[in-house]
């Protein structure tokens, strides 16, 4: 067999192995997914598009150690490669180094600005720094892109509420759910913002809609607790937050030592009985109602979550 021949094998073999590790990718099953990169890599170790995709995958595993050195490793043969940089933000961000995500997520962008994802993931890192206009401006910029993606639309009202702006929070609100009828959490978010202007019967409903898609719901269930807790109605309070406390006890019981909605039944009997022997712990502001898990990073090119 000549070179040219066994060259040609060769590169027929790894095409191969790259659409078996895609396909167990999209299935799911990312540990074999890597060690079908593994074999790509063992015969063409400068194949950057494997070392991406691996990253990806062994992102997938949790093994963030591992899937860092693979987008280094892409990034050295490849410098440009957008992916490589997109995936080494997601890795920062994971380990909550998010300045350093921040970092790639720009260098992202600067090398495809089309990058939807990038500057989803960009504008949620902002929103880990606290910096809250940059981040809405980054939601902005895909929105303008995706006008029908319901979770920048939910992410922006979450930079707004931050700068206190709760009436154009609200209104992004309306739009997620508009687009989105399901999302309960936008939903939820919806009736926190409802009780900062003090509409508490449309917070209520808010609320109710939230319930309406999704049980058990702790989040829907302290909202409405809340919302009786500003309008001095402890029973009714007590009986909202009781739902909420059986799903995780630790949280909601330091929540509401911690709320100012409940400042004026805090003392009443029927809280005190909810909260007493309560564990003592820091109650992060990512933990809080206030900022749900659903304002995640979107995973890698992969990804089933699609704009």
């Amino acid at each position: 067999m000549s070179f040219t021949a066994v060259a040609v094998s060769k590169i027929q073999v790894s095409q191969i192995w790259h659409g078996q590790a895609s396909a167990l990718f999209d299935a799911g099953r990312y540990r074999a997914a890597v060690e079908k990169y593994d074999r790509v890599l063992a015969g063409s170790p400068d194949d950057a598009d494997a070392w991406v995709n691996r990253g990806y995958a062994l992102c997938e595993l949790r093994q963030y150690n591992l899937a860092l050195e693979s987008f280094q490793k892409a990034i050295k043969l490849s410098p440009n490669h957008s992916l490589a940089w997109h995936g080494k933000g997601i890795v920062h961000a994971r380990k909550s180094d998010f300045q350093s995500a921040l970092e790639s997520f720009n260098r992202t962008l600067i090398l495809d600005d089309q990058n939807l994802k990038a500057w989803f993931n960009r504008g949620n890192a902002l929103l880990r720094l606290n910096h809250y206009q940059e981040a809405a401006a980054s939601f902005d910029i895909l929105i303008q892109q995706s006008p029908d993606n319901y979770r920048a639309w939910y992410n922006r009202a979450i930079a707004l509420a931050s700068m206190r702006r709760y009436h154009d929070a609200l209104s992004c609100l309306d739009t997620a759910v508009s687009i989105k009828s399901t999302c309960y959490y936008a939903w939820t978010y919806r009736g926190v913002m409802l009780n900062k202007l003090y509409r508490f019967r449309d917070a209520l409903q808010s609320f109710d809609r939230s319930l309406r898609y999704r049980l058990p719901n702790p989040n829907a269930w302290y909202g409405k607790a809340s919302t009786y807790a500003l309008q001095g109605k402890a029973t009714l309070a007590a009986r909202w937050l009781r739902n909420a406390i059986a799903v995780n006890p630790n949280l909601y019981r330091v929540m509401v030592q911690t709320d100012s909605s409940f400042s004026f039944i805090i003392n009443h009997p029927e809280i005190q009985a909810l909260i007493q022997n309560s564990l003592k712990s820091e109650l992060k502001s990512k933990d809080s109602l206030e900022w749900h898990q659903y304002s995640s990073l979107e995973d890698g090119p992969n990804s089933a979550l699609k704009f």
